[in-house]
C-alpha cells in the first residue's frame, strides 16, 4: 500500500473502519452490482450475453499475454478477438487500441528477452465477477488469472510465474441492440501485471511533522552481475517469510484486513509486513501515526505496517534493514521498493521469495503476483527508481 497522510489529527476510527469494511475478502471488495432493470427499448443483458462478455474479455487478455510468448503460441496469425462479431464484439476504436497494445507488448517481449526473460507458453482465464447495466451501457468487472512458463528454466530456477489482475470493461449497445466493447480499464491499484501497459499510480509522501526526521533510502542500481552480498545474519527466519508470502499471494490471510480498494497502492506493504512478521519481526507498539512504531493485527495497524514510505522510514530508523547497492544483490526475505515516477516518494513494496542464477524473484499484492523476476520488472519499468533492503 502506498502512503497514507501522516496526520496527528486523523481520527483512529478511519483506520478501524477501513479494516472492518475490508475484512470480508472477496465480498466487500467487489462492486455491489447487478444487472438491474433496463429502460424500455434498451437492450437487456441476459445470462447468454454475460457469458459472451466473459468470453470476449478472456480473448482480450489471452491475446495480450500471448504477445509476450515466444514461439507458436505467441505467433498466432490473428488475435482471438477477431473471432467475435454480431451481438458482442470490439468496437472499431477498441480494435485499433488493442492492435496497438499487442504491438507494444511485442516490443516488451523483445526487451524482456534481452534481459534474459522468455516465456514458452501461457495460460489466461477470466472470471466475470459482476455486471451493471445503465440504459445502453453495460460495465463488467472481471478478474484475470494468468500463468506464464519460463523458457529454458535451468537448475532450481522457477518454472512459472503468475498473477491476478482486475479489470472493468465497458460495453455500449448500438441501434440494433448489439453490444460493442468500447473501453478497458485496469482496476488494481498497483497495476504491475506484465501484460498491461497502464502506468502504475503514484502518491506523494506524507509531509513531515515539525521535528520529524525522515530517513531517505539510497537508490539501488539495476545493472546485472554485481558483487554478491550473501546474508550472514540469522536473526530472522527468511524461509518462513518466503513461505508465508507464497502461501498468501492470492489467498489472503483473513487474520489481517485487506487494503485493496482502501487508499492508493492497495495491499502491497501490508502484505510484506505480514511476511516479515511471519519470519520474526516483532511489534513495536505505540501511536499508529508514529513511523518509529510498527505493529499490525486484525484490528489495527500502524502506518509503518501498511504505508510504503512509512515502512521505509521505520525499517531504516530501527536498523532492521540495511540498503543494498544493487537490486540483484537481494536475497530471499529482502524487500524491494519502486518509485515509478521518480518523484522521491516510494510507490510499491515487494518481498523476495526465491533466487536462482543470480536473479531475485519477488512476490507481491496489487496485482497479486507470484515469483516475478527482478529482471522482468527492470525491463518493464526501466525509468523507475529502485530501493533494495537487506532484512
Amino acid at each position: 500500500m502506498k502512503s497514507r497522510k501522516l496526520s496527528r489529527t486523523r481520527r483512529r476510527s478511519a483506520i478501524l473502519g477501513a479494516a472492518a469494511t475490508s475484512v470480508v475478502a472477496g465480498v466487500a471488495l467487489l462492486p455491489n452490482w447487478s444487472a438491474g432493470a433496463a429502460v424500455v427499448d434498451d437492450p437487456t443483458v441476459d445470462a447468454k450475453t454475460k457469458a459472451t462478455f466473459q468470453r470476449l474479455a478472456d480473448a482480450v487478455f489471452t491475446d495480450r499475454t500471448d504477445a509476450l510468448v515466444a514461439g507458436g503460441q505467441g505467433d498466432r496469425a490473428k488475435p482471438l478477438t477477431d473471432g467475435f462479431s454480431g451481438d458482442v464484439k470490439l468496437s472499431k476504436g477498441t480494435a485499433r487500441t488493442e492492435d496497438a497494445t499487442l504491438s507494444s507488448l511485442e516490443q516488451r517481449k523483445g526487451k524482456l528477452a534481452k534481459a534474459g526473460e522468455k516465456y514458452s507458453k501461457a495460460s489466461t482465464t477470466v472470471t466475470l465477477n459482476a455486471t451493471r447495466v445503465t440504459g445502453r451501457t453495460a460495465k463488467a468487472a472481471v478478474t484475470e488469472t494468468t500463468t506464464l512458463t519460463y523458457a529454458k528454466a535451468r537448475g532450481n530456477a522457477p518454472r512459472t510465474t503468475g498473477f491476478q489482475a482486475g479489470h472493468e470493461l465497458t460495453f455500449k449497445a448500438d441501434d440494433q441492440g448489439n453490444w460493442q466493447l468500447t473501453a478497458i480499464q485496469d482496476t488494481d491499484q498497483g497495476g504491475l501485471a506484465v501484460n498491461t501497459l497502464s502506468q502504475p499510480k503514484s502518491v506523494k509522501a506524507p509531509a513531515p511533522e515539525p521535528g520529524d526526521t525522515m530517513p531517505s533510502a539510497p537508490r539501488a542500481a539495476t545493472t546485472r552481475n554485481p558483487v554478491a552480498v550473501p546474508k550472514t545474519a540469522t536473526t530472522y527466519d527468511y524461509k518462513a517469510m518466503a513461505a508465508y508470502a507464497e502461501k498468501y499471494w492470492n489467498n489472503y490471510n483473513k487474520d489481517y484486513p485487506d487494503f485493496n480498494g482502501h487508499g492508493a497502492g492497495g495491499d502491497c506493504t501490508n502484505f510484506v509486513s505480514q511476511s516479515l512478521k511471519a519470519g520474526g519481526w516483532k511489534h513495536v507498539p505505540g501511536y499508529v501515526y508514529d513511523y518509529t512504531k510498527w505493529f499490525g493485527n486484525a484490528d489495527i495497524q500502524s502506518d509503518s505496517f501498511v504505508g510504503v514510505n512509512e515502512w521505509s522510514w521505520f525499517a531504516q530508523n530501527s536498523k532492521r534493514t540495511k540498503p543494498l547497492a544493487n537490486v540483484y544483490q537481494l536475497e530471499v526475505g529482502d524487500v524491494l521498493q519502486m518509485d515509478f515516477d521518480r518523484d522521491g516518494s516510494k510507490d510499491h513494496t515487494m518481498i523476495v521469495t526465491y533466487k536462482s542464477g543470480g536473479v531475485p524473484y519477488v512476490t507481491y499484492h496489487s496485482n497479486n503476483t507470484l515469483r516475478r523476476s527482478v529482471a522482468s520488472l527492470v525491463a518493464s519499468y526501466p525509468n523507475a527508481y529502485y530501493y533494495a533492503y537487506r532484512t
